[in-house]
């Protein structure tokens, strides 16, 4: 009824011992052909019915451990069910990941159907939530935000629905498992970019409670300067402690925004409506604002704090710093934009952010911009398991695959590992213009993937192709925290 499949190569630990240039293949369109790697191996597959892929994330569930893959737009036969339905949200068994178990699709509308992102908590962290229930929220494209009540993935039930008219948009949310604070990125109208934040308590997810609305100075409404300002769309916030770090711009016009959680949540104490749109109110709880340069984005801004630098041991101060890896989104099939890449920026003075080093896959050790879709970064894994945290990060790099990254020298980060998925017959073509006849070519998209708290990797494909499950061997594996 679908297909689920493990495979452990016996050539990966001897690819592993190989130079970069020799572990890379060329081009490849041939659904024959095979997966490209080096110090990482492929655990396990799911093609997730043909669906073109989003965002994953990975929860144990009392004995088991459930993957949730959001998705984008589409219509697709459900195998469990027969029937076509639209793209929202697969649910998988993931317990031993050399073998998934695909569970149930929740599906869309007659409408538009995506569902590209979801967040998951567990009802015992919820202050309002049932304890041994675990809650999905997840985004619905324009039609709002929802909360679904996953305690037996195979029969999900809807909870609550919030804003389920009148959004432009929909997209990368957050949520606080231990305060039930949710930051959902919607569409307001009125607000000069297609996405801001709306804040909401989802303490107790039957009972949404809406506490306010946010976006740059100059984004609300009413404000002079709509046209500039509808420029900085919000990509999505991650929130660590009394901090929240939004990443505006995706491939164009960036900006990293670091905001006190408590004056955002709270609002401006000294004016009679806290929460009232104005440029006093959005600037009242912000730390800094980095604007990028204008053809770079912050798709992605990823917290990594407390690192002890090892080159500087030695010195007297400064031996520990707090970054954060921001991330852009390669938009352009075929290399027709700007390359987009991570950054490390140092936030350990938060009011001077400071870059100071960067990674980016080079083009000529795969031919990359050759092989079509897009090359360049789109984002990093966001679970902050202690097994990676301040060591290793893994970026989306789209028909460069799945790539591992060492970042304790953050001033000099460098490549460990690497697994680009062999396309198949599920891959889509994704096409440019060449002198006005349309070129197309099929190839591996990984769009986003995150990590688990054991520490696999759930990479999810744009083009289709579905999910793959990888591990780190050799080396690179010795420089994670497995204990």
């Amino acid at each position: 009824m679908f297909r689920s499949i493990f495979v452990r190569h016996c050539f990966s630990a001897a690819l592993a011992a190989l130079p970069a240039a020799f572990a890379t293949t060329v081009i490849a369109q041939d659904p024959t052909e095979g997966e490209e790697a080096l110090n990482m191996q492929l655990v396990g597959y799911d093609d997730l019915q043909g669906r073109s892929a989003y965002q994953p994330i990975v929860h144990q569930q009392g004995e088991r451990w459930i993957a949730y893959i959001g998705h984008h737009a589409g219509r697709h036969e459900n195998p469990l069910t027969g029937e076509v339905d639209g793209n929202r949200t697969s649910i998988l068994d993931v317990t031993d990941p050399a073998t998934p178990v695909y569970l149930f699709h929740i599906p869309g509308g007659e409408g538009e159907s995506e569902a590209q992102m979801v967040r998951m908590c567990a009802g015992s962290d919820l202050p309002g939530g049932v304890n041994g229930d675990y809650y999905l929220l997840r985004a619905v494209g324009r039609n709002g935000h929802q909360v679904w009540n996953v305690t037996t993935p195979e029969n999900p039930e809807l909870v609550s629905w919030m804003e389920r008219e009148g959004l432009v948009d929909t997209h990368k949310s957050w949520w606080e498992c231990d305060t039930g604070i949710a930051y959902l990125v919607s569409g307001v109208e009125g607000w000069a970019p297609r996405r801001m934040t709306q804040v909401y308590d989802l303490s107790d997810p039957a009972e949404p409670h809406f506490i306010r609305n946010f976006g740059l100075p100059g984004q609300q409404p009413g404000a002079p300067n709509h046209e500039e300002m509808s420029r900085y769309e919000l990509h999505g916030p991650i929130a660590v402690g009394n901090r929240i770090h939004f990443g505006y711009g995706t491939f164009l016009n960036g900006v990293v925004q670091i905001v006190d959680r408590e004056r955002l949540i709270r609002g401006n104490p000294a004016l009679e409506d806290p929460f009232e749109p104005t440029d006093e109110n959005l600037e009242h709880p912000v730390i800094t604002t980095m604007y990028t340069g204008p053809r770079l984005g912050a798709h992605t801004v990823f917290p990594v704090l407390g690192m002890d630098v090892p080159e500087f041991a030695d010195n007297s101060e400064g031996r520990t710093r707090d970054m954060l890896l921001v991330v852009g989104e390669s938009l352009r099939n075929e290399c027709l934009e700007n390359r987009q890449m991570m950054y490390m920026v140092d936030i350990t003075d938060e009011t001077k952010p400071w870059p100071v080093a960067n990674f980016q896959v080079p083009e000529e050790s795969g031919n990359f911009c050759e092989r079509g879709g897009r090359f360049g970064t789109h984002s990093s894994n966001e679970n902050m398991t202690s097994i990676y945290y301040g060591k290793i990060v893994f970026l989306a790099y789209f028909n460069g695959g799945i790539r591992a990254v060492d970042i304790r020298d953050p001033w000099s980060p460098q490549e460990i590992g690497y697994y680009i998925p062999a396309i198949n017959e599920r891959t889509t073509q994704r096409c440019i213009t060449v002198e006005g006849a349309e070129r197309c070519k099929r190839a591996i998209q990984t769009n986003n993937l995150e990590v688990d708290d054991r520490g696999y990797v759930y990479a999810a494909d744009r083009a289709n192709t579905g999910l793959h499950i990888v591990e780190l061997i050799g080396g690179a594996r010795e420089i994670a925290d497995f204990q």
